[in-house]
């Protein structure tokens, strides 16, 4: 069987492609990768982060972003537990709504992070628990 290599990105459904782009550029530190401009209007973006580790691609998708609101469907990977406190300061710092440091089932994360869509991200140590 031919190996598989990680993921290549995660497609989120969005309402306002605009709204979404701000929120995760400002919160997640992503930055834009990709456009994808449809009849002169941008209808979805593609977002990498600074180490390009990650690809999130936010389409607008009014009809479906609804239904992911509750949803946790994207656990990002911190390395440290340090780190997560990190995360947790510049979030505090952003008044971005999280559940603080909590024990995961191997590590420590944040979870409660919620997009504009209701699209909840969490942030989830490499690092495990003694």
């Amino acid at each position: 069987m031919t190996l598989l290599n990680g993921l290549h990105h995660v497609k989120l459904p969005v309402s306002d492609v605009h709204k979404s782009l701000e929120w995760y550029r400002r919160v997640l530190g992503l930055d834009v990768a990709i456009e994808f401009v449809e009849d002169g209007v941008l209808r979805g973006v593609a977002l990498s982060d600074a180490g390009h580790t990650l690809m999130i691609a936010l389409r607008e998708a009014p009809e479906r972003a609804g239904g992911w609101t509750g949803f946790d469907p994207i656990a990002l990977a911190v390395p440290t537990l340090q780190a997560l406190r990190s995360w947790s300061e510049h979030l505090d710092a952003l008044n971005v709504d999280h559940s603080g440091i909590a024990e995961g089932s191997v590590g420590w994360l944040i979870g409660g992070i919620v997009d504009p869509d209701g699209i909840e991200i969490r942030l989830y140590t490499q690092q495990p628990r003694p």
